[in-house]
């Protein structure tokens, strides 16, 4: 029911994980994507072989979204390759396994995760937002997590950046609805993803974290990049400003 043909996407954080599974069902639906990568150039070329299987265009661009430079750089390369820019979903992110309480978090721990996971989507979309402002349109997803909503205690520098995420979206949602601009979030839970396997890979993490969750189980990347995939496709013409929340059950809020 879904078909992204004749769309231009971008998504950051595209090698791995839930953005390299949104890459490829952004093409498997007809979109063209272009997606940003920071470190790893040959993950970044297996998912542009795989995703190039649906027929449409697919190009990855190096990129540390922290600094606003690059961002822009992403950004203008994309809209330059592919003549406009209809999608954006924010992704790229981190996660430090490592526990991390108040009296030890340092002020480098701080201030890399907030640059890494909350400037990082204010500068692709304060860079992007004038192409789809020009274009009358456009469809913005940036991805948060659970510990946006609930907090996570020793991860408290990751449950803040992500937590900005959320209150960014709701005030871009009623910022851009003028343009005809769509501004959602989708807040994952735990994911199988190389990010969370420090906790997943031990059955001891494992049990802990399915422990927490009423379908007794952890997501996939495809399980998240669905709900995207649905936030910017005509099937989602009347939202705007709403948290997606695809997490098993774990975390139950409206």
């Amino acid at each position: 029911m879904i078909s992204l043909a004749g769309k231009a996407a971008l998504v950051t954080g595209g090698s791995r994980g839930i953005g390299a599974a949104t890459v490829k069902l952004l093409a498997q639906a007809g979109a063209d994507v272009v997606f940003g990568y920071h470190r790893h150039r040959e993950a970044a070329a297996q998912v542009e072989q795989e995703a190039r299987k649906h027929g449409t265009r697919i190009e990855s661009f190096k990129a540390d979204l922290g600094r606003m430079a690059e961002a822009k750089k992403l950004v203008d390369f994309a809209h330059q390759r592919l003549g406009r820019l209809d999608i954006l979903v924010a992704n790229a992110g981190i996660w430090d396994s490592q526990d991390a309480p108040i009296e030890h978090l340092t002020e480098r721990q701080w201030d890399d995760m907030i640059r890494i996971n909350l400037k990082s989507v204010y500068a692709v979309i304060h860079c992007a937002a004038p192409y789809m402002i020009a274009q009358r349109s456009g469809r913005i997803v940036a991805v948060s997590s659970t510990s946006g909503q609930r907090g996570e205690a020793f991860h408290t520098h990751y449950a803040a950046s992500k937590g900005g995420i959320i209150s960014f979206v709701k005030g871009l949602a009623t910022e851009l609805a003028p343009h005809r601009i769509l501004v959602n979030c989708v807040a994952p839970g735990w994911v199988a993803t190389d990010m969370s396997a420090p906790t997943l890979s031990t059955k001891a993490g494992m049990k802990r974290v399915t422990a927490t969750i009423p379908l007794g189980r952890v997501g996939t990347p495809e399980e998240i990049a669905g709900p995207i995939v649905f936030a910017v496709s005509d099937l989602a013409t009347f939202m705007t400003g709403e948290v997606i929340n695809v997490n098993g059950g774990a975390v139950l809020c409206g």
